[in-house]
């Protein structure tokens, strides 16, 4: 389908152990809609680095843009969002810190702490997940194949990115959607509602794991839709 030239762009900021081709799926489905996407190839080494990659990207939009960031990388939005681009946010699966917060502190004791034991940690800080722990609690509803292609191109994050704070929660000015993924073994469930009450979005249910984007991409892609039409006008945020 030919680009739609009045329709706002899309800028995606992946999670940790993941990458921006893990959103393939959705992507090409939003550009089947005509609409221009970005996803940005995160650090993932600090805060401060990762949102000035999609700072970066931010600044080369001519449209407005709907914000996407899914696990560590609603962090990461919930900073960059501020910029004057910036028309909404939507939160896939993702932490939503307030200022002052990490995302440490927005997953508190909430998380799967088993899959603590199954991090290992390089000399450089970064986090890895073992093969059958991102078959465990990442992926559990893709197939044992596509788990292991995911173990094996995992992103690493440097375990102190987790402990930066941001400064600035851009969900206060600008409408929110958050798609909760319902079956999700890293990020509670719960969680994800509480967080989604608190920044006050309008909320999907997914029935998947903690990458939707890979197991229910039509469904993900809606929930960035519904942000796209709101920024178009076509109809009233829910």
């Amino acid at each position: 389908m030919p680009r739609d030239r009045t329709a706002p762009a899309i800028v995606i900021a992946h999670g940790a152990w993941a990458d921006a081709t893990n959103w393939r799926e959705v992507i090409a489905r939003l550009q089947a809609k005509g609409l221009p996407v970005v996803a940005v190839q995160s650090p993932l080494t600090a805060l401060a680095d990762d949102v000035d990659a999609v700072t970066r990207a931010l600044n080369h939009q001519a449209h407005p843009v709907v914000l996407v960031g899914h696990d560590y990388g609603g962090t990461v939005i919930t900073q960059a969002g501020r910029h004057q681009t910036v028309a909404a946010l939507v939160y896939i699966a993702a932490c939503a810190p307030d200022i002052g917060e990490s995302t440490a502190d927005a997953q508190g004791d909430r998380g799967a702490r088993a899959v603590t034991s199954c991090f290992t940690i390089d000399a450089a800080g970064f986090l890895y997940l073992a093969p059958n722990a991102v078959l465990q609690f990442l992926a559990h509803d893709l197939t044992a194949t596509e788990a292991a292609v995911l173990a094996a191109a995992q992103k690493p994050i440097r375990a102190s990115a987790l402990l930066d704070r941001v400064t600035d929660a851009a969900w206060a000015t600008r409408p929110c959607w958050y798609g909760v993924a319902d079956e999700d073994r890293l990020f509670a469930p719960a969680l994800q509602r509480e967080t989604a009450q608190r920044i006050n979005a309008s909320v999907v249910s997914l029935r998947a794991g903690h990458l939707p984007f890979l197991s229910k991409p039509n469904e993900t892609a809606a929930v960035i839709l519904a942000a796209v039409e709101c920024v178009r006008g076509r109809q009233p945020r829910r």
